[in-house]
């Protein structure tokens, strides 16, 4: 089905393509009466569908996914490790595609009309400091945040109640369902949501470039070009380091046996539904402990998503250049820190990278409407992101192996 789902997308991704190039070329005018009456009401209808879901499924995720770690002890020696890992690791991906897209600028060269960059514009607030930026994060009304999309403020309050939940155990336990309910309430409308993604997929790409011409669509391959460089410098660079220098084993063993579980992932672009086929390729090829491999790869599916932070990151400097509007430092630092903490609890099921990317660039005043120019490509990059999501899991998961048996000999030694 999911299979089914890609090939929709994609088709409605290359007929928007065809559709938006030969009605620039040849029908301009006919292509401003579509835009009005068709394919900017699909595109829009889209993205409105996508926002109703960012607040609810941040905040239901994320307090299932903290709550989720269980037993408090679970937050000792090797949770610690596990989650700080995670967090470094998601931090070091969005850096590395927010550094990329800065030097190679895959949107500069995607000319939209004065109208549209006008009506993206905004007038720049006083900047706050880094320190105002940090203790903004704490609500002062949770209520208010939720209400009004403060995706830090939220991240905060749902990872508070999450502690609680897991602390409190048996006293929470109808609150624990009740959250637990909600979260496949909103899984469930995000598998709604994404099967009109084709037919958003064919509204807006053919608005984009029957709007903007052959020069868009030069833009959009150099953003797939930034991804994927990203994506392939993180697994080399990041997960070969982890492998070599922290696991003390060799990268190319690490990629060559954990290769079936990555082809899974590619094709199925989903790290719950991989999950079962790389907790065993981990025990079976690359001798992960399994307690090791149980804690840490189930886990990892939720708050270690490297390559949706990559995307992130290099999406959202490509929207910014493709409108004309210069991120600042501390925006730059704020979409580190959304992208970073959002990581923690979100749902391992495709689609919901674009969700998250929604509001990143609401959190920073960029224009969603931008996703439009990434949406149809975004399902087959999707599939590389999800490859390389498992694959760091299992490699923080052989690090946690490792150590814990050079630990379990050392203690076998002292008591010798």
């Amino acid at each position: 089905m999911k299979l089914n789902l890609t090939a929709k997308i994609l088709i409605g991704l290359v007929l928007g393509m065809i559709t938006g190039l030969v009605l620039n070329v040849w029908a301009p005018d006919l292509f401003g009466t579509l835009d009005t009456y068709l394919f900017n009401p699909l595109g829009q209808i889209f993205l409105g569908l996508i926002n109703m879901l960012v607040v609810p499924i941040v905040f239901f995720s994320l307090v299932l996914g903290v709550a989720g770690l269980g037993d408090t002890k679970k937050l000792g020696r090797m949770g610690v490790k596990t989650i700080a890992t995670f967090l470094t690791t998601t931090a070091i991906a969005i850096t590395i595609g927010l550094l990329l897209a800065s030097a190679i600028q895959p949107g500069s060269n995607a000319p939209l009309s004065q109208e549209d960059r006008d009506s993206a514009s905004y007038e720049a607030e006083e900047t706050p400091s880094v320190g105002e930026t940090l203790l903004d994060i704490i609500p002062s009304n949770p209520i208010q945040a939720l209400a009004e999309g403060n995706m830090l403020q939220i991240i905060a309050f749902s990872i508070f109640i999450g502690i609680a939940l897991t602390v409190l155990g048996e006293k929470t336990k109808g609150i624990y369902k009740l959250v637990e309910q909600g979260n496949e309430i909103f899984m469930y409308l995000v598998g709604l949501v994404m099967k009109f993604a084709p037919y958003g997929t064919f509204g807006l790409i053919a608005s984009a470039l029957g709007e903007a011409g052959f020069e868009s669509l030069q833009s959009i391959l150099m953003y797939v070009v930034v991804v994927l460089l990203a994506l392939v410098i993180h697994a080399i660079v990041t997960y070969g380091s982890i492998i070599a220098f922290l696991a003390k084993k060799n990268p190319i063993w690490f990629f060559k046996g954990f290769a079936p579980a990555m082809t899974v992932g590619f094709s199925t672009s989903s790290s719950n539904a991989t999950l079962p086929i790389s907790m065993e390729t981990a025990q079976k090829n690359l001798n992960v402990s399994k307690p090791a491999s149980s804690f840490v790869q189930p886990l990892g599916a939720t708050i270690n998503m490297d390559g949706t932070a990559i995307m992130q990151g290099v999406a959202t400097i490509f929207i910014a250049q493709v409108y004309g509007i210069e991120l600042t430092f501390i925006q730059l630092v704020t979409v580190v820190l959304t992208a970073v903490l959002a990581s923690i609890g979100t749902a391992g099921v495709p689609g919901v990278g674009l969700i998250l990317l929604a509001l990143v660039l609401n959190q920073v005043g960029l224009p969603v409407a931008g996703i439009g120019l990434i949406l149809g490509i975004d399902r087959l990059l999707d599939m590389c992101r999800t490859a390389i999501n498992i694959s760091g899991d299992a490699a923080v998961a052989l690090y946690i192996s490792e150590s814990e048996k050079k630990r379990k000999i050392k203690q076998q030694r002292g008591e010798a």
